[in-house]
């Protein structure tokens, strides 16, 4: 795993959609290490540096629907991936829920954008292949989620 913090500073040159997604990636990362309720890492994040340039909606709409909707998420994955949930990097798993839920929730947002979304999170915060597993379960996961939007995209 690279030696980066889960808990750096946002990139610079981010969008606020992307900023959201990274200050995100924290809250279900402490989440999944101190089981927190979502109110209270919400609260934490947002007294992060740099978290006023967030989409603090985006933001607050991930963490508490990500967290309250884990388990389905979960059954989503687990079908994807070649070892259990417990082997997973709390980097990678966060990812993958978010992705996921992202995928399943909303629908506004192109797969292709959830997924290179959930890519560069997996480059700046997660091992150092960590960005091609997350972008093969994702991609898997859209096929089934999204199997019209997935189809049309391939047939372009």
């Amino acid at each position: 795993m690279k030696n980066k913090s889960v808990h750096a500073n946002p990139s610079k040159n981010r969008s606020p959609r992307h900023r959201s997604r990274e200050f995100a990636l924290q809250g279900l990362y402490e989440w999944l290490l101190n089981k927190d309720d979502a109110p209270v890492i919400i609260e934490h994040i947002r007294q992060a540096h740099g978290f006023d340039k967030a989409d603090t909606g985006h933001f607050v709409t991930l963490v508490s629907g990500t967290i309250h909707q884990a388990e389905t998420l979960r059954s989503e994955i687990v079908p994807h991936i070649d070892r259990s949930l417990d082997e997973l990097s709390p980097v990678e798993h966060a990812i993958l829920l978010l992705g996921a839920y992202e995928l399943k929730n909303h629908i506004e947002i192109p797969y292709r954008v959830v997924i290179n979304e959930a890519v560069e999170l997996t480059k700046s915060f997660g091992g150092i292949d960590g960005h091609k597993f997350v972008n093969g379960v994702l991609d898997k996961i859209a096929a089934k989620l999204r199997p019209a939007e997935v189809e049309a995209d391939r047939n372009k």
